[in-house]
């Protein structure tokens, strides 16, 4: 087999590329970080009452995005995730996230109660 990632459920003697999903494409011009439109809310749905802060709109490619995701992790000391180009940090840390965002020169807005 020649990649070891793949979900091959039967075996043919040519080789089916992979389809890229949406991790794997540009969105496009990237925006300064003040331009950019950052909304900042809490989600509890579809996670059996666990409350996670979900960052959407910042526009980076997906390194620096697992790199800002990292470093809001580390600093809030918690867990997360990178998810259809929204960061997810467990937990109620709206202001936390808002407030570090801000030191880095967006301009996120609270979405949301």
């Amino acid at each position: 087999m020649a990649d070891k990632n793949t979900r091959l459920v039967y075996s043919t003697n040519t080789v089916i590329p992979r389809k890229e999903g949406p991790g794997g494409q540009q969105r496009g011009p990237v925006l300064p970080c003040a331009q950019q439109k950052v909304t900042v809310r809490l989600d509890r749905k579809g996670r059996g009452g666990k409350s996670v802060t979900v960052v959407e709109g910042i526009q980076l490619p997906e390194r620096q995005q697992e790199a800002l995701l990292k470093r809001l992790k580390s600093g809030l000391g918690t867990g997360g995730t990178l998810r259809d180009y929204a960061l997810e940090v467990q937990g109620d840390h709206r202001e936390a996230v808002m407030a570090l965002l801000e030191a880095m020169g967006y301009k996120p807005k609270r979405s949301g109660g």
